[in-house]
């Protein structure tokens, strides 16, 4: 699923565009405090900002500029402001489109989506796994970190799918069992520990120790705190 970072102080709006992209699955999160965007896009991590340029404390060709030193996530600026040279400095600043209101609804998704498969490549959002920068995309097997990517065998694909999903909660080894079987076959308690440090190893590749840890007794889980 894919996270979109709404930044809008106009509540009326703000309610309409989130519960528009809800229904299409969409994991839309609003600004919690306009004197604190920066924090919470960095502990958020979205795959794409929807950005307005009039708001409270900082404007939004500010933050544009912001998100872009440290982020590579697409940036649409929705904004009363029409003329060329906003548009152009809005751009300039790093936004990957720039929609005027009033808007079309339908005509603010149709970019989003384009912008999606601009960035993330033609995979459904519903085949993207999140946790903190850490992407698991289900369709190809692979884990996305900051842009590096590894893959994953089906059974890796599984486990790594439970983890994150369960993120910072401790997995029994049963648990996490059951997440490999299938009607084909029979996956005993060795063949968890092999998978288990066939992910660590890819995650090594991705530059991330230590991201699995164990439960001496009780399982294993996925410590978010090692992410950045």
């Amino acid at each position: 699923m894919f996270t979109i970072f709404l930044i809008e102080d106009d509540l009326k709006l703000c309610n309409i565009v989130k519960e528009h992209l809800k229904r299409f699955k969409y994991n839309v999160v609003t600004v919690e405090s306009f004197d604190n965007v920066e924090e919470q896009f960095k502990k958020l991590s979205p795959h794409l900002v929807l950005l307005d340029i009039n708001l409270p404390y900082l404007d939004g060709f500010y933050l544009c500029r912001a998100f872009r030193k440290i982020s590579k996530a697409p940036i649409i600026i929705t904004s009363a402001r029409s003329g060329e040279m906003e548009q152009i400095m809005g751009m300039e600043l790093g936004a990957d489109d720039y929609v005027t209101k009033p808007f079309n609804i339908e005509i603010l998704h149709a970019k989003i989506k384009v912008a999606l498969r601009r960035c993330y490549g033609e995979y459904s959002q519903n085949d993207v796994i999140k946790v903190n920068s850490l992407e698991l995309i289900e369709e190809t097997f692979k884990l996305n970190y900051y842009d590096k990517f590894t893959e994953l065998s089906k059974n890796e694909m599984k486990l790594i799918k439970k983890l994150i999903q369960n993120a910072d909660k401790v997995l029994s080894r049963e648990e996490l069992l059951e997440a490999l079987w299938d009607e084909a076959s029979f996956v005993d308690d060795n063949a968890l520990t092999v998978n288990v440090n066939r992910i660590r190893n890819k995650l090594l590749e991705l530059g991330i120790d230590n991201l699995i840890k164990t439960k001496r007794g009780a399982g294993y889980f996925l410590d978010s705190t090692e992410l950045e």
